[in-house]
């Protein structure tokens, strides 16, 4: 999506700790250097030591778990936002935190039962919350998903992803017809290739012509590897929704294969392909 959940949180939480000074602050600041000059293993060893010195401060296991979803380990991270959540058990910020983690992992009933609980103790999370629609989404809440994602256009109107899982929801609930009636119009969104990614959804475009912007892409290796990953994740999706499954498995592994460490739609390109289970074999590759 457009806006990233964790730079939010991430900004948030150096804000208010940089108004609130406690004993603490200096073991955060060095672990900040740290993650900084790129020692993520020295930033988790300053907050581990402060940890065992504070061991009641849920500021210190938040902090430790963001360091470690950012080294990928999302069940550390569940660890420590769960003992946070003793602490202090009425965040919102932290149960969406857990809550994005345990997506990560594959768990889905504990995951929206986090982003439900985010919602509901911080209202202000709400219209932020895309990752709790795409949860949704898996869970079959399709009615559900459809609000979020209509909830998230009023922060985030031009974001062709919000646009497409808003589709996906009302398609698997109500029909295709259904959802191109209700297809959010996008008047701009700048990465390639979700121009095309939305007049697939519409109607008013074939999938090579998704392919075919995305390969067009050669500014840079980080840009064309993400119009990559993008075009196949959703053309994954598209064939899935159209029952050509073979086409979506091969899609999606392509997605996967492309995905950035600790993304959180790398992370769905996985999941999604997972629920469609390997292909049958001596079946054809599309």
């Amino acid at each position: 999506m457009a806006i990233r959940w964790v730079l939010v949180v991430w900004m948030g939480c150096f804000a208010a700790w940089a108004q609130d000074a406690d004993p603490t602050a200096v073991a955060r600041d060095q672990a900040a250097a740290a993650l900084k000059a790129g020692n993520m293993t020295n930033a988790i060893s300053i907050i581990s030591e402060a940890l065992r010195n504070h061991p009641k401060e849920a500021r210190l296991w938040n902090f430790r778990a963001q360091l470690r979803s950012l080294a990928g380990d999302s069940s550390g991270a569940v660890t420590d936002l769960t003992e946070g959540l003793r602490i202090n058990p009425e965040s919102g910020f932290l149960h969406q935190d857990r809550a994005i983690e345990r997506f990560k992992m594959g768990q889905l009933a504990e995951a929206l039962a986090d982003f439900d609980r985010a919602n509901a103790l911080n209202p202000e999370i709400a219209p932020y919350n895309w990752q709790r629609g795409i949860a949704l989404y898996y869970g079959k809440r399709y009615g559900d998903g459809r609000k979020q994602f209509e909830l998230h256009r009023s922060v985030n109107p031009n974001d062709v992803e919000n646009a497409v899982w808003h589709y996906l929801c009302v398609a698997r609930g109500e029909g295709t017809n259904a959802a191109a009636k209700v297809f959010m119009d996008i008047a701009s969104d700048s990465r390639v290739p979700m121009a095309e990614i939305h007049e697939l959804f519409g109607g008013e475009a074939p999938p090579s012509e998704v392919w075919e912007a995305a390969e067009a892409v050669t500014d840079s290796k980080e840009e064309a590897r993400s119009a990559r990953f993008y075009a196949h994740l959703y053309l994954g999706l598209y064939a899935d929704l159209m029952g050509r499954t073979d086409e979506a498995r091969e899609h999606l592994k392509q997605a996967s294969a492309l995905t950035v460490p600790r993304d959180f739609m790398g992370h769905v390109a996985r999941y999604h392909l997972s629920r469609l289970g390997p292909a049958p074999t001596g079946s054809p590759k599309p």
